[in-house]
């Protein structure tokens, strides 16, 4: 049975991961530092580690970063459990080599399907390492997938990826009214590698760009294919990348796959970040104007978590504000949650834009956002991320959000 080491200071935490482990028969041991972590790790070579960022003398940035060191460790798959949800320290976290992330409260659901996917896929690896004859160098958890994506892009494998496709619903009728488009990647050597992983991975290697040209073919591919046969069809939104968005020929590809598909501009919608406007907002400016020329809609993505003024929003040529998932989590009990996304909708219809809020889990969540006028959610409440032959029943059967 795979063991699984919990470094984890708060006893309490420690002690109700160890009984969840326990009762799905994982063999466990603990540590309540990093020091005792790093040594049980040594000697002990689990199969997996979860471990807590916030502790004393070594935290768990300090632990990974001597795990992925020694070649006896360096390899065994790390998971961060943490109460730190900002996109600096993700990044941090995945930068060093961690093979996930979850952000407390997470679920029991979540949390075993966490450590089952990176046990899967490590025992996957080694697999293939066995059958390929490769030395058993040691290879960080980050570089292995960017091999493993390297090697899927070089030889045209593109049949390993997969977009799928998210609701989006209007609050007040409970209809669908498009879809965003989310990246897959079922890797053979390494399974499902999450998206945590690999979209920053592939924006920083910049692989970001042949992989984002196919999304943007696959999704106009698809809209063409619904607008045939669902009556009326719903746009299809994509996440453009910060290598996309600068790329200088950008706006010539994306009408050349809109034309090869005889696909209207307005069943493609494009969503950029705060965060990529405000590298450049003048030149951002300019290409969101292009885009907006060809017909297409823009939407702001994630606002709010980044360091703009809200003034900016007046100055941006877009047609969706969508309000970040952290901010709806549990929206109706939080102060200040509660009054920055009502804030945020207030200026969205001053503004005349429609609003999405994203990850919307719970009806007390949904009820906040009605009362307050929200246009449009999207999250596991209505529906997860779909295969497109699944949310096309959706579309053909006209599933709606109960209102």
């Amino acid at each position: 049975m795979p063991k699984i080491l919990v470094i984890e200071d708060e006893l309490s935490v420690r002690e109700n991961l160890l009984e969840l482990l326990n009762a799905e028969d994982f063999e466990t041991v603990s540590a309540p530092n990093g020091k005792i972590g790093l040594d049980l790790a040594a000697s002990d070579v689990p199969d997996l580690i979860l471990c807590d960022l916030m502790m004393p003398e070594i935290d768990g940035y300090g632990v990974l970063t001597r795990l992925r060191q020694d070649p006896v460790t360096a390899t065994i798959p790390f998971i961060f459990l943490t109460a730190k949800a900002s996109k600096s320290d993700f990044r941090q976290g995945m930068d060093l080599g961690a093979d996930d992330y979850l952000t407390k409260p997470f679920t029991r659901t979540e949390l075993l399907s966490a450590i089952l996917s990176r046990l899967e896929k490590h025992s996957n690896f080694k697999k293939y390492l066995s059958i390929s004859g490769t030395t058993t160098t040691y290879l960080p958890g980050i570089e292995v997938i960017e091999a493993s994506l390297r090697r899927a892009l070089q030889q045209g494998n593109l049949e390993e990826f997969e977009v799928n496709y998210q609701p989006v619903v209007d609050i007040s009728s409970g209809k669908i009214i498009a879809a965003e488009s989310l990246l897959r990647w079922q890797s053979p050597e390494l399974g499902l590698v999450s998206p945590a992983e690999l979209i920053p991975l592939a924006e920083s290697t910049g692989l970001i760009v042949p992989i984002g040209e196919w999304v943007l073919q696959r999704v106009c591919q698809q809209a063409k294919i619904w607008h045939e046969i669902i009556f009326p069809c719903v746009p299809i939104t994509v996440n453009l990348s910060a290598r996309q968005f600068n790329e200088p020929n950008l706006i010539e590809k994306i009408a050349k796959f809109l034309n090869d598909n005889n696909l209207e501009p307005h069943y493609l919608q494009l969503e950029v970040t705060e965060s990529m406007v405000m590298q450049d907002v003048n030149t951002a400016i300019a290409t969101m104007k292009q885009l907006q020329s060809l017909g297409i809609e823009i939407a702001i993505d994630d606002f709010g978590t980044g360091n703009s003024s809200l003034l900016y929003l007046k100055k941006l040529p877009i047609n969706i504000l969508k309000i970040d998932r952290y901010f709806i989590h549990d929206v109706n009990n939080d102060s200040e949650k509660s009054a920055i996304t009502t804030a945020l909708i207030q200026m969205a219809h001053n503004l005349n834009l429609e609003v999405v809020a994203k990850g919307v889990e719970t009806e007390s969540e949904l009820a906040f956002l009605r009362e307050n006028k929200c246009y449009a959610m999207q999250g596991f409440l209505f529906s997860r991320p779909l295969p497109s032959e699944e949310i096309e029943q959706l579309l053909l059967t006209d599933k709606r959000l109960s209102v």
